[in-house]
């Protein structure tokens, strides 16, 4: 019953700060679920992904969606996803290294580079960033879409590998190289990540046996807290919440990260 109700709280949190939530479903599936940690990294791909996809619709509406760059930085995301999920991940050897008496598995692995993970998420929420005025005048829009491009492909390779949603690394990449607003940079962030978690996924089934009674339950409580967290996101200031929630993203990466390390 917790790990269902921090599937609720998950959707709140997007719904109130417009991400973040995303890096709190491995350590869930895992820590409260039971899940193990390879399998959490691909369920997490179809719970962000359903997820960011209710929330893509919303700024839709609002037109609040910039496709031609959501196009540029998902198509390599996309990829890049894909591959990492249906190659990559299944080519990591249970046992990864022995370090003089510890032995590193795959899943110890993965737990400890999603824990970085979300140290960098935390870091990101907590500092208050400067919204861009507008494109960079100092880059051509050459050199502006070749950085999108590397970034899509290397956001898309990371995040596939731990099972995140990226909206972190996202969002930055769209205001500060494609000169998007935030609130449009947002909107746009949700559909390059659900169109990459959802496909990313693909790549797993055929890889895993898949609960889809876990998988449908903690994705209709992730997505009803979306609702509810964009109706609190009205009564509740936002900067503060953010850094609130960056804090705690913060105390539970560095658990994570003692956790494996010592386990």
């Amino acid at each position: 019953m917790i790990g269902y109700a921090a599937a609720a709280l998950i959707g709140v949190s997007l719904g109130l700060i417009g991400g973040g939530g995303s890096v709190l479903t491995v350590p869930v599936l895992v820590y409260l679920m039971g899940v193990s940690p390879v399998l959490a990294t691909a369920y997490s791909l179809f719970i962000v992904g359903s997820s960011a996809a209710v929330g893509a619709f919303r700024y839709a509406r609002k037109g609040q969606i910039d496709f031609r760059t959501a196009l540029i930085f998902g198509i390599p995301s996309i990829i890049a996803v894909y591959i990492t999920r249906k190659f990559v991940v299944p080519a990591i050897p249970e046992e990864v290294f022995e370090f003089g008496n510890v032995l590193i598995t795959k899943g110890t692995l993965l737990m400890v580079l999603f824990a970085l993970l979300m140290l960098v998420a935390s870091i990101g929420m907590i500092r208050k960033r400067k919204e861009s005025s507008g494109p960079q005048k100092s880059k051509s829009e050459f050199q502006k879409v070749l950085i999108v491009l590397a970034e899509g492909l290397i956001v898309g390779g990371l995040t596939g590998l731990v099972g995140a949603g990226g909206g972190f690394l996202i969002i930055p990449a769209l205001v500060l190289f494609a000169g998007l607003k935030m609130k449009t940079a947002i909107g746009t962030s949700l559909i390059i990540i659900s169109a990459k978690s959802l496909i990313g996924f693909l790549g797993d089934v055929s890889n895993y046996d898949v609960d889809w009674s876990l998988l449908i339950i903690f994705s209709v409580l992730a997505i009803g807290g979306i609702f509810i967290g964009s109706f609190l996101s009205t009564k509740v200031d936002g900067p503060k919440l953010k850094k609130g929630f960056g804090w705690f993203v913060l105390i539970m990466g560095a658990s994570i990260l003692l956790k494996e390390i010592l386990a």
